[in-house]
């Protein structure tokens, strides 16, 4: 197993300083270029995300790849075509991570949300670009050791690569700036189980040891993801503003038909027929803090239960929570973060 023994409850001394350096961080050096690297499991909304990122004013260092949506090797393979269409510069690495929760089956993938190639089983030519050597454990550590207190992790899957990552090295919590992910529920409904959120309960004890940590946290759950509804307006919109060129329509034909699949996929949720961007958004708030309001709270993750296994369990007790180990989106600025997404794309 990769697992090397590491304390999964550490002081609460040292969560406190963690989650402190994570809210000091949105008023220091917000200028600074982001040093960013993201793992994902690339689906329909993990690739619409790096189309977004590819277009911010950060520093890609690298994109990781997890189970989930898709198997591990689909996800990279997702993950380099998305780079081929969108002209990213090649460069940026692409690394293949875990295949299977530490000590569970992976469930399989999801076809329903993501068909059966994870992108909507729209057709993308192969790309030239190669899936590199190593393992995302390692490339994490080793640019946390690179760059301390710089680096932001951007996790839009399970959080297996992040656990592996923290069996190398027990201090990576205090040398990285900030994890941001998409995951979990707090005051709303699961989506997998009616209490649990795909990415957690996809490893819910990987899970557990990322929020243990003291890592610098921010979450960013269904409580906001599932508001976060791009709709058939959004999509004109979309369209109307791409660029003319032919690597423009390109993008602009393939991000059509990956939404307009994802708003099958959701027919009925809404009265308005659309899709909620969970991945995306975790990514605008990773950006730009000010498109989210956040509450710092304790969340623990549910690992024995059978009917909650995976649930992010947050003390909400008046005067009698514990010390606080993430911050919590609770709100968000929709329409700010939708003309973003948009504007990004369409460039």
């Amino acid at each position: 197993m990769y697992l090397t023994p590491f304390p999964l409850f550490p002081s609460e001394t040292k969560r406190k300083k963690a989650f402190l350096h994570n809210k000091d961080w949105q008023v220091r050096n917000l200028a600074r270029k982001k040093k960013v690297i993201v793992d994902v499991d690339t689906g329909i909304d993990d690739a619409l995300s790096i189309l977004y990122l590819l277009k911010q004013d950060v520093e890609l260092l690298g994109i990781t790849a997890v189970f989930g949506n898709v198997s591990a090797e689909r996800a990279a393979e997702n993950t380099l075509k998305i780079l081929e269409l969108a002209g990213a510069p090649e460069d940026i690495p692409v690394f293949q991570g875990a295949e299977q929760p530490l000590f569970r089956p992976w469930q399989g993938p999801a076809v329903r949300f993501h068909g059966k190639n994870g992108l909507g089983n729209v057709e993308l030519p192969e790309s030239a670009r190669s899936v590199q050597p190593g393992h995302p454990a390692d490339f994490i550590v080793q640019k946390a050791e690179e760059y301390p207190e710089e680096l932001t992790l951007l996790f839009l899957g399970p959080l297996t690569n992040l656990a592996l990552a923290l069996a190398k090295d027990v201090r990576l919590p205090e040398k990285v700036k900030e994890v941001v992910i998409m995951g979990g529920a707090i005051r709303v409904p699961g989506n997998v189980t009616p209490v649990s959120e795909g990415n957690i309960a996809g490893d819910p004890e990987a899970a557990h040891m990322v929020f243990s940590a003291g890592f610098p946290l921010t979450m960013v759950g269904l409580d906001v993801t599932m508001k976060a509804v791009f709709t058939e307006r959004h999509l004109k919109l979309l369209e109307e503003k791409f660029r003319k060129d032919a690597g423009g329509q390109k993008i602009a034909r393939v991000a059509k038909e990956l939404l307009e699949f994802r708003f099958d996929a959701y027919a009925g949720y809404w009265e308005e027929r659309g899709c909620p961007l969970h991945d995306p958004l975790a990514v605008a708030v990773a950006l730009d803090p000010s498109l989210a309001e956040k509450v710092p709270m304790q969340v623990q993750i549910e690992t024995k239960g059978t009917l909650s296994l995976g649930a992010t369990v947050a003390d909400l007790r008046i005067g009698r929570g514990a010390e606080p180990n993430v911050l919590v989106c609770v709100k968000a600025d929709y329409e700010r973060f939708f003309n973003r997404f948009i504007d990004a794309l369409a460039k």
